[in-house]
């Protein structure tokens, strides 16, 4: 594990772990947690360290036998090592089931009701890394073990470490798209040897799902003639076993239609990644100060809904207004009634021209150096733990606005905090949910962005100036000015709509602009239309029967279930 090689960009197959039973024997078992240490090697190598905690159910036998699947059949079963509470296991040896190894239990069978730990270590795994899309480069996929559901139960807490080459330096390597259910981005740091490492983790897994997890980085980093060349079909995650199949089934033309559309949607999705991978060193904790715009961009927010939340902060320092909603046109206020911040600016100046393609290059730049400025911000901390903190302040300004007392006083918070909720996903709905009864009192600043809604004029003050009761001096209660309101249904209908508007009309075709913005700040990633560079499979079954697809030369297809 410490060779220090030429790095590649792998695609590990399948290394799939599986419990057989054996004939007549009943098999139920909870997998409560399983962490995998997948350690890529210079030379071409992959070293597997799975660390499994079983409780085996009260009405089951004992598992006596674990069956392991590795990623391809070169390997040596001296270099593997087994041990069940910290008691090695001998019984090592070739499955008869899955393509991988056997370990035996034997003594040390888990009994009915008991949870005890295997931990398996296979090292020196070869024909596991194949050259990536990209000239130079090589990538890899690993999938965990996965079981068939009439033997397990319950959720699982899986853990997976990407432990990349030696030498390779953390704004080299690249991720691929997670599986549903683990966080978009892996965490990331540096490892005692100095490696990088990227980890999956998802505390409520389902141990009977196969999920598959990749990384992509220069082939300079491992030794030459160690990477495999995919076909044409395993770069698109086709199995070529299977392929005739498919042909019969569902014909020519629709098999290469479907290439073809999975292709465009993977590379519709990598344009939106606009974002570069970060190594956070852990320990660093928290970078606090970002502004909503700021926490947009590190949650990777669709850069539409950005530019939207930084129309909506001109707007409410008097610094710009719409004087035309479709097509969108802007004004610039001189001087703004608050300060711009350097982003808002520099947006300010972009979206103010006529001339559309000349609009779409300035507001590119601008995204450019907004996206390239909260990186440089974040060095030195946290990605994942920065990311959390933001959404819980997204949370908080809506509990605010949700629990409000009073419609004055909702109103005043929502205006307050309105680019920190828009940091939700479902910000429409859960607009339109929360303001569905009762008035709405619209802020001074509304008018500048909705010219069809009349405020009171004058540089937007912070807040809503609702009509909310004071005391006077002399103890009665006053109000301040009434402002226009709207029923809350109309209000949320016009809130949604304009921030939907808007969002359309400020660059022609969003996809097209993040894709620009991407090739600068997120440029040459390594990974394949499928998204997972190499190959993709697929296994399932249980019992005596067992099918699985495995769309690379040498993957691993290792099943679920089986029969011993």
């Amino acid at each position: 594990m410490k060779r220090i090689g030429m790095l590649i960009l792998l695609t590990a197959a399948l290394a799939c772990l599986t419990v057989v039973p054996a004939a007549g024997q009943t098999y139920l078992f909870s997998l409560d947690a399983e962490v995998v240490d997948v350690y890529w090697q210079a030379d071409g190598t992959v070293d597997l360290d799975y660390l499994m905690t079983f409780t085996n159910s009260t009405s089951a036998d004992p598992m006596d036998y674990v069956d392991v699947g590795l990623p391809t059949e070169d390997y040596d079963l001296s270099r593997v090592q087994a041990s069940i509470g910290g008691q090695s296991l001998s019984d090592i040896s070739s499955s008869p089931y899955v393509s991988g190894i056997a370990v035996g239990l034997g003594s040390l069978a888990i009994r009915p009701g008991a949870t005890d730990t295997l931990a398996v270590s296979i090292d020196g795994v070869r024909g596991v890394m194949y050259e990536g899309s990209d000239s130079g480069t090589v990538s890899v996929n690993f999938s965990p073990n996965w079981f068939g559901s009439e033997y397990v139960y319950g959720a699982t807490d899986l853990t997976v470490n990407f432990h990349l080459p030696p030498g390779v330096q953390p704004e080299e390597p690249r991720w691929h798209a997670a599986p549903s259910g683990f966080p978009s981005e892996p965490t990331a740091w540096l490892d005692d040897d100095g490696r990088v490492v990227y980890q999956w983790r998802n505390t409520d897994a389902r141990a009977d799902t196969q999920y598959v997890f990749g990384a992509s980085f220069p082939s300079s980093y491992v030794d030459t003639g160690a990477v495999i060349t995919p076909s044409l079909l395993q770069r698109l995650g086709i199995d070529e076993g299977t392929l005739f199949g498919v042909l019969c089934c569902s014909g020519v033309i629709g098999l290469f239609a479907l290439i073809i559309g999975v292709s465009i949607i993977a590379g519709e999705r990598r344009k939106m990644a606009y974002l570069p991978p970060k190594i956070a060193i852990e320990g660093h904790g928290v970078k606090r100060g970002l502004t909503a715009v700021e926490a947009a961009v590190l949650l990777q927010t669709p850069l539409d809904r950005v530019m939207t939340m930084i129309l909506f902060s001109t707007i409410k320092k008097s610094g710009a207004r719409v004087v035309q909603e479709n097509p969108l046109k802007v004004e610039a206020i001189e001087p703004p009634g608050q300060e711009l911040r350097d982003y808002e600016t520099a947006f300010v100046q972009a979206i103010i021209l006529g001339n559309l393609r000349e609009r779409s290059r300035k507001l590119q730049t601008v995204m450019v150096d907004l996206v390239k400025s909260v990186q440089l911000k974040m060095k030195g901390f946290s990605l994942g733990e920065t990311r959390d903190y933001y959404k819980s302040v997204m949370e908080k300004a809506w509990q605010e606005v949700e629990q409000a007392s009073t419609p004055e006083v909702k109103s005043e918070k929502f205006s307050d905090s309105i680019e920190w909720t828009m940091l939700d996903k479902n910000f429409d709905d859960r607009t339109e949910r929360t303001f569905r009864t009762g008035p709405v009192f619209l802020p001074t600043w509304w008018g500048g962005f909705s010219p069809s809604h009349t405020t009171v004029t004058g540089p937007a003050t912070k807040g809503a100036a609702v009509s909310v009761p004071r005391m006077s001096s002399g103890g009665r209660t006053a109000t301040s000015p009434s402002l226009p309101s709207l029923p809350g249904a109309n209000f949320a209908a016009s809130v949604v709509k304009g921030v939907q508007n808007a969002a359309g009309n400020l660059v022609t075709n969003v996809s097209s602009f993040t894709g620009n913005v991407t090739k600068v700040t997120n440029p040459a990633p390594v990974v394949t239309t499928s998204g997972r560079s190499g190959w993709s499979g697929g296994g399932g079954g249980g019992g005596h029967s067992c099918a699985c697809a495995c769309a690379c030369a040498g993957c691993a297809c290792a099943c679920a279930g089986g029969g011993r």
